[in-house]
């Protein structure tokens, strides 16, 4: 007799589809977001028990059916570890066990046949990744999944079983879509369905799916801030006068021009965004118009957040407007990028005192009132 799961639907090509089409995504680019992680998801296991194939084989047998009874539910659950290349792209390995599945059919004559499959493996996937926001992502997996199939079959009264335990391991398709959400640059939740393929051990193949809720930790996780290179002082210059002349006069040295200009986070971004604006491109134009006829060595840009939100996630995104700032320097004002500098601070540095704004619960008139805080400084020193 034949224990069987659920057969290929169209729902596993789809889930191949968008998985290939989140790993194939034109933001698949590479970041700073590499390195080793790990984590565990336990969740519900379901198959599709083959209740005709089950009939149609005790009829063979000379065996009527009365009633089957099918557990075609249970707890799975699996732990992986991968690597990840950029923040599209990862590759996922794993151990996983989907539980245990089974039926009892009641037979005329008199008798019964009981059957179960135990399920577990190793995987292999390809996951591929497009972030939503700072926190949210969606992902979808394409991967082999190597599993052993260890049956049970026993019969009561008139029911005799040949082969009471047959076993099986073949390596089949995995697909797999799903939800993540950081809590932290370390750590995050996932949620997410999955589909097994498998061979049940005696002749026939289906699907398992998991629906699966976990935790996912990366090892080494931090932020990275940039680094500010200090422009190394020009050599000064040497005057020899000539042996006929006995004194030399030299033009006075050009005198440094010190500039910074603040402007405010909300001109250049939407709020917890890292996007410049076109009212704030406005601003930056006008600002490198202003450096006309200056000769600098160093542009730096420093973005600043507000105290709200954690250290880690205010570093990131200040860093991150700081790099946005930069890079239009660069790409749109003709800045040469070996003169920009950009770093990123928390709200370490705050411009409203210690009592202007009370509270610390987020709320509208909090935002409002840490406004000065949010904002990009841009620091020059040249002469013109």
């Amino acid at each position: 007799m034949k224990l069987a799961s659920a057969k290929l639907a169209r729902a596993s090509g789809t889930l191949g589809l968008l998985a290939l089409a989140v790993i194939a995504s034109p933001f698949a680019v590479a970041q700073d977001d590499s390195g080793w992680y790990g984590g565990a998801n336990i969740g519900q296991s379901r198959a599709t028990i083959d209740d005709a194939r089950i009939t149609s084989g005790l009829l063979g047998g000379g065996f009527s059916t009365s009633s089957i009874i099918d557990e075609d539910r249970d707890r799975g659950y699996k732990i992986f570890g991968g690597y990840q290349f950029n923040k599209n792209f990862a590759l996922e390995g794993g151990y996983f066990d989907l539980g245990k599945f089974g039926f009892t059919a009641t037979t005329v004559p008199a008798g019964s046949l009981s059957g179960n499959i135990r399920l577990r493996g190793l995987n292999l996937d390809v996951v591929g990744t497009l972030p939503v926001n700072e926190r949210f992502s969606v992902f979808g997996r394409i991967g082999a999944n190597h599993a052993e199939a260890r049956d049970t079959f026993a019969g009561i009264g008139a029911v005799s079983v040949l082969n009471p335990n047959p076993s099986k391991r073949d390596t089949n398709l995995k697909l797999g879509l799903g939800l993540q959400y950081a809590f932290t640059p370390s750590l995050a939740m996932r949620a997410e369905v999955e589909r097994y393929r498998i061979n049940d051990a005696v002749g026939n193949k289906g699907d398992i799916d998991l629906v699966s809720v976990g935790l996912v930790y990366r090892f080494g996780a931090k932020t990275q801030a940039p680094v500010a290179r200090m422009a190394e002082p020009a050599p000064a210059a040497v005057a020899l006068a000539p042996a006929a002349q006995p004194v030399v006069v030299t033009p006075p040295a050009p005198v440094p021009m010190p500039m910074k200009v603040t402007l405010a986070a909300d001109s250049l971004f939407d709020f917890d965004k890292a996007v410049v604006l076109p009212s704030g491109k406005q601003h930056l134009d006008k600002f490198v118009a202003d450096l006309q006829g200056v000769d600098f060595d160093v542009i730096a840009v420093t973005g600043h957040t507000d105290r709200i939100g954690t250290h880690a996630y205010n570093l990131k995104l200040s860093t991150r407007r700081a790099e946005a700032v930069g890079a239009y320097l660069v790409e749109s004002a003709g800045v040469a990028a070996n003169k920009i500098v950009t770093k990123g601070v928390n709200g370490a540095e705050p411009v409203t005192k210690p009592g202007d704004c009370v509270g610390s619960k987020v709320s509208k008139q909090l935002i409002a009132c840490l406004q000065p805080d949010r904002r990009v400084e841009l620091e020059v020193t040249g002469t013109r």
